[in-house]
Order: C-alpha cells, then sequence, then structure tokens
C-alpha cells in the first residue's frame, strides 16, 4: 500500500494537459458554449490493486451501456469537483465515503458532450460490497490496475458519429470494452505513472 499510495501521488504531480475527446479529432469543431462541472473516481481498491468502474444502465438516455468511472454532473450541493465526485460513488454504487482517501486530482477532461470533468483519485481503503443503483448502473467491476497502466492494452478505434468518423482510444478488459472519455483520462493516468 506504501508504494502504492507513492506511485499515485507522485502521478498527480507529474506534469500534464488536461485531455479532451477533441484530441484525436483535431479536425471536429468544439462548441462555443459554456461547459457543465463534473467529476468522475478513479477508485483504485487497496487490498486488489483494481479500479472500480461501472456499467451503466441500458436505460439511460446518455451513454447507455457504457463503461464508466462513478461519478456525474456538480450539483449546487458539492463545493467542490471532489465533493461530486464522493456523492455520485455513494449514490451510484453505495461506497461509503469514510473508506475513500482522496489524494487529489487529474487535469481535467472536456467531453465531446460539452462536460467539463474532472478525474479525482483516491484509494478504496475498507471493503464494500457494492451496490448498484438501479436506474443509472447495471453492473458494477474492477479492472486490475496493472492491465490499465500497460501502454500496450490501449488502441485508437473509429466509429461513425454525428456523419463522420470519430477516433477515441480504448482498453478493452475481458467482457468489457472501455472507450472514449473513460478510456482517454485512465490513458493519461497511465501515462504519468510511467
Amino acid at each position: 500500500m506504501p508504494d502504492l499510495r507513492q506511485r499515485l501521488q507522485d502521478a498527480l504531480t507529474a506534469t500534464g494537459d488536461a485531455s479532451s475527446d477533441f484530441d484525436l479529432n483535431p479536425d471536429v469543431k468544439r462548441p462555443d458554449i459554456p461547459l457543465t462541472p463534473a467529476a468522475v473516481l478513479i477508485g483504485i481498491r487497496a487490498e486488489t490493486q483494481t479500479v472500480v468502474l461501472t456499467k451503466r444502465s441500458a436505460r439511460l438516455k446518455h451513454h447507455p451501456g457504457q463503461i464508466a468511472f462513478p461519478g456525474g454532473k456538480q450539483d449546487p450541493v458539492d463545493q467542490t469537483p471532489v465533493d461530486a465526485a464522493l456523492r455520485e460513488a455513494h449514490e451510484e454504487i453505495g461506497l461509503p465515503r469514510g473508506i475513500v482517501d482522496v489524494l487529489g486530482t487529474l487535469p481535467p477532461h472536456q467531453t465531446v458532450t460539452s462536460y467539463q470533468v474532472t478525474p479525482v483519485l483516491a484509494i478504496v481503503t475498507g471493503h464494500f460490497d457494492p451496490v448498484p443503483e438501479a436506474g443509472e448502473v447495471s453492473e458494477v467491476f474492477e479492472v486490475p490496475l496493472n492491465h490499465l497502466l500497460d501502454p500496450a492494452m490501449y488502441r485508437v478505434e473509429g466509429r461513425r458519429w454525428q456523419g463522420r468518423r470519430r477516433q477515441y482510444y480504448a482498453v478493452p478488459f475481458g467482457p468489457y470494452y472501455i472507450w472514449g472519455a473513460t478510456a482517454l483520462i485512465l490513458r493519461g493516468l497511465a501515462g504519468r505513472m510511467s
């Protein structure tokens, strides 16, 4: 655990820029509208050195069935992005705040859907049994941190979106197709820890 904590703290102090869904698609014009603040929790379980991820409910209007970190929009009750990430993780997967050791935040990520997402890096220090919020989360699962920190696991893929081909990062794991903003944020963390 001390080694993991030190490696993560070193990653937080490493230099690096903010990222966006436009990084691999410079020909796509960024919308000129205000960005909505949001936050996600990169929760790493201390006992297993795995990252907690969710599969979004297929019933959701936005990003149904996609793999994501627990997180969401920063509400007026949230004083900081950290507050938003912890609140959302508790609501979405039942993660108690008392076992989350927040280490800091990574540079923000701008999504194509006009969110400014702050990734909150934390160690989950105690045991908990995830309880998915059925309206938002269909499954909670974990991916070994070593898999996500290996640059060889990432690949650039593409698909058509809004009439043009859009490229994005993917880091598949077993039956889980981790892509888009989630994969790009994880790739940024991998770069900081290499």
